[in-house]
C-alpha cells in the first residue's frame, strides 16, 4: 500500500468516510492541471472547492471535468509561463542553503 493510500484511507477514517468513494486519480489530475495552468497554490484551494461542490450534491467528475477546463483556458501572463513564486521550493532550497553557510 502506497503513503498515498495509506493516508486517503486515515483521512476518510477521520472524517467519516468511506475510502471507495475517493478517486484519487481524478483529483490529482485536477490539481496537476491547476498547479501548471494557474498557480501552485490554486490546486489545493481548487480540490477543496471541487470538495465543496460535490458535498452538496454535484457530481464530482462533473466539477473536476468543469474546474479542468477553466483551468486548461487560464490565460498565461504576459510573457509565458508564471515567474516562480517567493514562496516556491527553489526559494525554500536557496535559504537552507544560506543556512548551512552560516552553520559552517
Amino acid at each position: 500500500m502506497s503513503t498515498l493510500q495509506s493516508w486517503t484511507e486515515a483521512a476518510c477514517a477521520e472524517l467519516g468516510l468511506d475510502p471507495a468513494t475517493v478517486d484519487e486519480r481524478l483529483i490529482l489530475d485536477l490539481t496537476r492541471v491547476v498547479a501548471h495552468r494557474v498557480d501552485r497554490p490554486a490546486a489545493p484551494l481548487t480540490a477543496f472547492l471541487a470538495g465543496l461542490a460535490a458535498g452538496r450534491g454535484e457530481p464530482l467528475a462533473e466539477v473536476v471535468a468543469s474546474l479542468t477546463a477553466l483551468a486548461s483556458a487560464w490565460p498565461e501572463p504576459p510573457g509565458g509561463s508564471p515567474a516562480p513564486r517567493k514562496d516556491s521550493g527553489q526559494r525554500l532550497a536557496a535559504a537552507g542553503e544560506d543556512e548551512q553557510v552560516r552553520q559552517q
